[in-house]
């Protein structure tokens, strides 16, 4: 485990992480959000290094719209992370979100126990709140199979779902996990939080101020 001001992660839970990176970013004159910049450094950065102390197995990112970019990206975060970054292009990225997902947990190889699904226009998702889910996750009730953070009545993300749930989501033609949580409510466990980092997304102009967010 890495030290960051305390220990994070966990030493035994087998981590995969699904990173959605498809859409056009039409509000903001289609840019890839992926690579906006914070502090000097993309979102896309920040996200690998908020996942260090996690130490995932498997980390699958799903391109789309502006994948030439995203991908030459992930080339130098390949040289300078060691983490077992993989992507996964989705050819019709105009279907929406849920044929990402699809395509991203279809190319999941690993055995793992927690797989992660998180946006790539989250600017304030960090280390910190990554090791709040997955100890979430670590200490649920036996009969849930799924964590989502809650602010408030607002859902948050990213959510984490065991490896059996995911199988019963893929045995299931065209399911995706927001339905399949929408229909097992009994699955769910709810992690409430005052966190805003799990509701605050990038979508429009304002939203690059509010996060001192700049273009690439």
């Amino acid at each position: 485990m890495t030290s960051f001001g305390e220990q994070l992660g966990s030493a035994n839970l087998r981590l995969a992480v699904l990173l959605l990176a498809a859409g056009e970013g039409s509000r903001l004159g289609s840019i890839p959000k992926a690579l906006l910049h914070k502090e000097g450094k993309s979102l896309l950065s920040h996200f690998c290094l908020a996942l260090k102390a996690s130490s995932p197995i498997e980390f699958i990112v799903v391109t789309g719209f502006h994948e030439q970019e995203i991908e030459a990206e992930l080339k130098q975060l390949r040289r300078n992370h060691d983490l077992p970054i993989q992507s996964v292009r989705n050819p019709h990225p105009e279907r929406g979100q849920a044929s990402s997902v699809r395509l991203g947990l279809e190319a999941l190889k690993s055995d793992y126990d927690a797989l992660l699904v998180a946006l790539c226009d989250q600017p304030l998702v960090g280390a910190m709140e990554i090791d709040a889910l997955l100890k979430q996750f670590e200490q649920r009730d036996q009969s849930t199979e799924m964590v989502l953070p809650m602010v408030g009545e607002q859902r948050g993300n990213p959510v984490v779902f065991s490896y059996k749930v995911i199988a019963d989501i893929l045995a299931i033609p065209k399911m995706v996990c927001r339905p399949y949580m929408d229909h097992h409510p009994e699955l769910v466990q709810i992690f409430a939080t005052d966190n805003s980092a799990y509701i605050a997304d990038v979508d429009t102009e304002a939203d690059l101020s509010e996060f001192n967010l700049k273009r690439f």
